[in-house]
C-alpha cells in the first residue's frame, strides 16, 4: 500500500475499495502464496537440490491446505451453508475456485519436477526404473527386497471375505488387478499399502563411475507381486494417496482438554476423504474399486501424470552433494553476551538486546534458558511453548532446572496445529521431571512467545524476559525471520508475569486491562489499539505532518484493520506491508 488522497471520492460513491472485492479471498490467497514458493523452484539461480527443498515444501504445504482449509469449505458445503466470505463468496464459489487454481498449481509441479529430474541426470543423480538397472543392481534390489521390504509388507485381498482395508491419512497404496495363474480361481483386486517410517527412494550401492543412482521403493514393489500374491498375475496396477481431512475441534465443554485430543488425534488418521491421487494410466476399472471401497466423492479423485506424494522429494536432498545446495550460513551471536564472557544477565542488565533471526543465530536464546537452568541464583522460570522440537533444548534446559529444584512452569500449546502430538509428549516429560505445565485455554491458542527468568540480585528479585515472534524451535529459527527481544525493564518483566498468570489462573484478561504497562495482548484490546495506532498515522497526515505505517506478519485477515488501513491510506498515510 502506498498513501495516496485521490481514491477518497470513491467512498462517497460506494465503489471499490469499499465492496467486498476490498478483500483477497484467504483461501486463494494461500493458494498463490503457494504459487510464490513453487517460483522458487523454478528459479535457475538456487542450486539444484534447494529447488528441489521448494518444490517438497509447495508440495507438503498443499497437503496440509486440503486437510485443514479446504476439508473445511467441503463440510460448509455438505451442511448446506451459503453464508458468504467477507470478500463476497459462497463456499461452493470458494471450492471451485480452488479445485481449478490447485489443478494448475499441480500441473506446474509436475513440469517442475520433470524439469528438475532432467537436471539431476545432468549431476549424475538419477532415479530409475526397475528395467533401467544394471545387473549387479538388479541382484541388490531382490536381496533388498527379502530383507528389507518384505517383512513389513501386508499384503491384502479385496473380495467379498476380505473388506477394503483402511489406508490412513497421506497413505500410500499399490493396488493390483489379479488373475489366478491356474484355473480354478476367480480375478480379484490386491492391496498393499506402502510401508511407513520406509525410505520412498532406495539408493542403489554407489558404482565406480560416481552416479548416484536410486530406485522408487513402489517400483520395487510392484515388481515382485508374484511373491506378494502367490498364484496370481498382474493384469493391471496403480499407484494411489490418500488426504483426508485433518481439522480438529475441540468443545467448548470439554471436561479433560488432554483426553479430548489424544482421542480426537487418533480419529485424524480416520477423517473423511478429501484427496484420493492416482497414475493418469491407472486401469479405470481398478480406479473405480478404490473410490466406491472408500467411500470417496468423484471431486476427490485426482489424475497425476508423473509423482505422487512429491513431498517426499526431500529425502533426495542429499549432505553427500554440498555443491548443490545453499553454502551454510553461519549466523551472528551477540558480540556483548560474548563480550561479557557469555553472560547473558550481565549483558541484558547493561541494556535491551534485539535479535534478528537467522541471520543472528538462535543459540543466544537457548544460552540464554540454560544459563538460568544453571544458576543457583535463579529461582523461577516460566516459559511458553507453541512449537519446537522433541529433542528441544530449551525443553532440556526447563527439565534440568526442575530437577536442580527450580519453580518452573511450562506453558503448553497443544493446540499447534499438525504438533499436537508432539507437544503431549513434550509435556508429559516436563511434568515427570516436575514443571508445572499448563495448556491455556480451550477457545484460544496462546501464540504469544515469552520466556521469564526471576534471578536473585542485591538482596532482591530482578526478573529478565525474552519476548520472541518466532517459536522455541531450533530448526526453524534457521531458516524463518523473526525477532528477539531481552530485556530487564522491570516494567516489562511485571508485564509478562501477569501474562502467565492470567493463563495459569485460566481467567481471561479483562476488555480493558489497565494493568499492563508496556505491552498489549489478545483478544483484549490488541486490535483496538493497532486500530488506534493506524489512525493516529492517518490524523497527522491530513494535518500534513509525518507519517507512515510498517508491519511485518504471516497474515492479515482481521476485516477492521484491514479497513483501517485502507482509509489511512487514502488519507495519504504511506504503508508498507
Amino acid at each position: 500500500m502506498t498513501g495516496s488522497k485521490e481514491p477518497r471520492e470513491n467512498v462517497e460513491d460506494g465503489l471499490a475499495p469499499w465492496g467486498p472485492d476490498r478483500f483477497l479471498n484467504r483461501e486463494l490467497s494461500w493458494l498463490q502464496f503457494n504459487r510464490r514458493v513453487l517460483e522458487e523452484a523454478d528459479n535457475p539461480r538456487h542450486p539444484l537440490l534447494e529447488r528441489l527443498r521448494f518444490l517438497s515444501i509447495s508440495a507438503n504445504n498443499l497437503d496440509e491446505f486440503f486437510m485443514v482449509r479446504y476439508a473445511g469449505l467441503r463440510e460448509q458445503l455438505r451442511a448446506g451453508i451459503t453464508r458468504t466470505s467477507q470478500d463476497g463468496r459462497t463456499p461452493s464459489q470458494q471450492v471451485e475456485e480452488i479445485e481449478t487454481m490447485v489443478g494448475e498449481l499441480m500441473r506446474r509441479q509436475q513440469v517442475c519436477w520433470r524439469d528438475l529430474r532432467i537436471r539431476m541426470q545432468e549431476e549424475r543423480i538419477e532415479i530409475l526404473r526397475i528395467d533401467e538397472l544394471r545387473k549387479a543392481e538388479t541382484k541388490w534390489v531382490q536381496d533388498y527386497f527379502y530383507h528389507q521390504v518384505f517383512p513389513i509388507l501386508t499384503p491384502q485381498a479385496v473380495d467379498p471375505a476380505h473388506p477394503f482395508p483402511f489406508i490412513p491419512n497421506l497413505g500410500f497404496a499399490i493396488a493390483f488387478a489379479l488373475s489366478p495363474t491356474a484355473g480354478g480361481g476367480d480375478p480379484m483386486v490386491g492391496l498393499v499399502p506402502m510401508p511407513a517410517f520406509s525410505s520412498r527412494f532406495v539408493r542403489l550401492p554407489d558404482h565406480k563411475s560416481g552416479a548416484l543412482r536410486l530406485v522408487r521403493l513402489e517400483s520395487i514393489i510392484a515388481h515382485f507381486q508374484a511373491e506378494l500374491f502367490p498364484g496370481f498375475s498382474s493384469t493391471g496396477h496403480c499407484v494411489f494417496r490418500v488426504v483426508r481431512d485433518s481439522d480438529i475441534e475441540i468443545e467448548e465443554e470439554s471436561e479433560d482438554l488432554i483426553t479430548e485430543f489424544e482421542i480426537l488425534l487418533k480419529q485424524r488418521r480416520r477423517g473423511r476423504i478429501v484427496r484420493i491421487h492416482f497414475d493418469v494410466d491407472a486401469p479405470d476399472a481398478l480406479r473405480d474399486v478404490i473410490v466406491r471401497e472408500m467411500d470417496a466423492e468423484s471431486r476427490d479423485v485426482m489424475l497425476l501424470e508423473g509423482l505422487l506424494g512429491m513431498k517426499d522429494l526431500s529425502g533426495l536432498i542429499m549432505k553427500d552433494r554440498p555443491d548443490l545446495l545453499f553454502k551454510p550460513y553461519e549466523a551472528r551471536f551477540p558480540e556483548r553476551i560474548r563480550e561479557m564472557g557469555g553472560d547473558c544477565f550481565e549483558a541484558i542488565r547493561a541494556k535491551d538486546i534485539l535479535v534478528h533471526h537467522p541471520y543472528e543465530s538462535f543459540d543466544v536464546v537457548v544460552q540464554f534458558v540454560r544459563q538460568a537452568a544453571r544458576d543457583p541464583d535463579v529461582i523461577a522460570i516460566k516459559q511458553t511453548l507453541y512449537r519446537t522440537t522433541l529433542d528441544s533444548p530449551i525443553v532440556g534446559a526447563l527439565i534440568e532446572a526442575a530437577e536442580a529444584g527450580k519453580n518452573v512452569t511450562a506453558l503448553v500449546e497443544i493446540k499447534a496445529r499438525f504438533d499436537e502430538e508432539t507437544n503431549l509428549r513434550l509435556a508429559r516429560d516436563l511434568e515427570r521431571a516436575g514443571v508445572q505445565v499448563v495448556y491455556g485455554f480451550i477457545d484460544y491458542k496462546t501464540h504469544a512467545k515469552v520466556s521469564l527468568v526471576v534471578r536473585r540480585e542485591d538482596g532482591g528479585l530482578r526478573t529478565y524476559t525474552h519476548f520472541g515472534t518466532g517459536n522455541y524451535h531450533p530448526i526453524t529459527a534457521k531458516i524463518y525471520t523473526d525477532l528477539s527481544l531481552f530485556t530487564a525493564d522491570p516494567a516489562l518483566g511485571r508485564d509478562a508475569g501477569r501474562l502467565f498468570n492470567y493463563v495459569t489462573a485460566y481467567r481471561a484478561p479483562p476488555d480493558h486491562e489497565p494493568s499492563l504497562e508496556k505491552i498489549v495482548m489478545s483478544p483484549a484490546g490488541l486490535e483496538r489499539f493497532l486500530i488506534a495506532r493506524i489512525r493516529q498515522e492517518a490524523e497527522a497526515a491530513r494535518e500534513g505532518r509525518p507519517s507512515g505505517i510498517w508491519a511485518k506478519m504471516n497474515a492479515l485477515v482481521d476485516g477492521d484493520v484491514i479497513d483501517a488501513l485502507y482509509a489511512a491510506s487514502q488519507d495519504g498515510v504511506p504503508i508498507r506491508l
